[in-house]
């Protein structure tokens, strides 16, 4: 089969949108097909000189200029599939090709519409989101990585639905798949005298992980309040917390100073999948207190390094951990720090059954699941389409 891949803009510098497009690349490959990954080229961003401008420009080169080229590669292949669902509006550039597109979460659209009152949007990008959701509902096929995200989104096209009047609209066919680990994380690995001497970490030192960005929902501010009560009890009270992902914002400075614990959280900025991995296997545990995700890849990548998880009682956190994690209540610390501390009194029965439930995603079996809905969409569609 001939399967165009359509990625994402790279100068958003959506990592893990492209190890995504990588890994699903080599997996169809490997399978024999032919494969061509294709995404909108940097031409008017590159002309840009300020944050502002690159922004908007960035809008000229993914929705103005490359449409056209996307038709004109889409003629020459079998099945185009949209790799995020915030290109939703290219669905409608291949119409007439069998097509489908992957969804990873629907949190900003939800935000647009005012479900979160923590997450502001803007004029714009209320107008992007509403544009996203309205690609989503017309599509035929939907990929979606969690339970929890394919009920969100039929939710959405129903409210949609009702609110234009058109009741009953909803996606053709959807289908759960989940992500596979897209590296090869491995249990083991030791922190290089670099790493260490980088965060300041002394040889054996005791530390929780968190990994992730700033946006609201990973809950970056309730992972320092959970740790400073954690500091509080005697069997964390040299413990540390590395911070990895993003550098911390002003205001999260500013929380972990109220805390008093600027000597004890330490911030691993742009690390590498090496110095992640071992970061995962030296530590106490992941402590992802997430408010929502579309699927939450730490979890696996933790429980790939035989590191306990501790993440919140929630969808799709509670899907994605199966049986293998300490689970939590985000929205309260002090109770969260208590199951904590007793859940971590199992340590190596988290780690056992974290490898256990890695079983669940394996690449070979999610690839063998992307490539049965695309057989099924290639039946579905006529002739003439293909």
């Amino acid at each position: 089969m001939r399967i165009l891949l359509v990625a994402n803009y790279e100068p958003d510098s959506q990592e893990s949108m492209l190890r995504y497009a990588a890994w699903l690349e080599r997996a169809l490959k490997a399978r024999g097909h032919q494969v061509t990954v294709a995404g909108p080229r940097a031409f008017f961003s590159r002309l840009a000189w300020n944050p502002w401008l690159k922004k908007y420009s960035g809008y000229l080169d993914k929705f103005l200029l490359f449409p056209s080229r996307l038709r004109r590669l889409a003629r020459s292949h079998d099945l185009v599939h949209v790799l995020d669902h915030s290109n939703s509006m290219y669905l409608r550039t291949v119409r007439g090709k069998p097509s489908l597109i992957t969804c990873h979460d629907v949190l900003a659209i939800r935000a647009a519409r005012g479900e979160f009152p923590q997450a502001r949007t803007g004029w714009s990008g209320r107008l992007l989101q509403r544009w996203i959701l309205s690609g989503l509902r017309r599509a035929r096929y939907v990929l979606c990585d969690s339970g929890k995200t394919a009920h969100d989104l039929q939710a959405l096209v129903k409210d949609l639905g009702k609110d234009s009047g058109e009741t009953g609209k909803s996606c053709a066919e959807l289908r759960v798949v989940y992500l596979a680990l897209n590296w090869s994380y491995r249990p083991g690995a030791a922190l290089s005298e670099d790493l260490a001497s980088r965060l300041g970490l002394r040889p054996g030192e005791r530390y929780f992980l968190h990994v992730g960005g700033n946006q609201w929902y990973k809950n970056r501010a309730g992972v320092v309040r959970i740790f400073a009560l954690l500091a509080g009890m005697d069997e964390f009270s040299v413990a540390r917390l590395v911070m990895a992902g993003k550098a911390l914002p002003g205001g999260l400075r500013a929380a972990i100073h109220r805390e008093r614990l600027e000597d004890r959280v330490i911030e691993a900025v742009d690390t590498t999948n090496e110095e992640l991995q071992a970061l995962y296997g030296n530590a106490l545990a992941l402590l992802l207190p997430s408010l929502e995700e579309g699927f939450g890849w730490p979890i696996l990548e933790a429980q790939a390094c035989g590191c306990p998880v501790i993440t919140s009682r929630r969808p799709p956190m509670t899907e994605v951990a199966g049986e293998a994690a300490v689970f939590i209540d985000p929205a309260e610390p002090q109770a969260a720090a208590t199951a904590i501390a007793v859940g971590l009194k199992g340590r190596e029965q988290l780690r056992a059954a974290g490898f256990k439930n890695l079983e669940r995603f394996d690449a070979e079996a999610v690839a063998d699941g992307y490539c049965a809905f695309y057989e099924a969409i290639m039946e579905h569609e006529p002739a003439s389409a293909r």
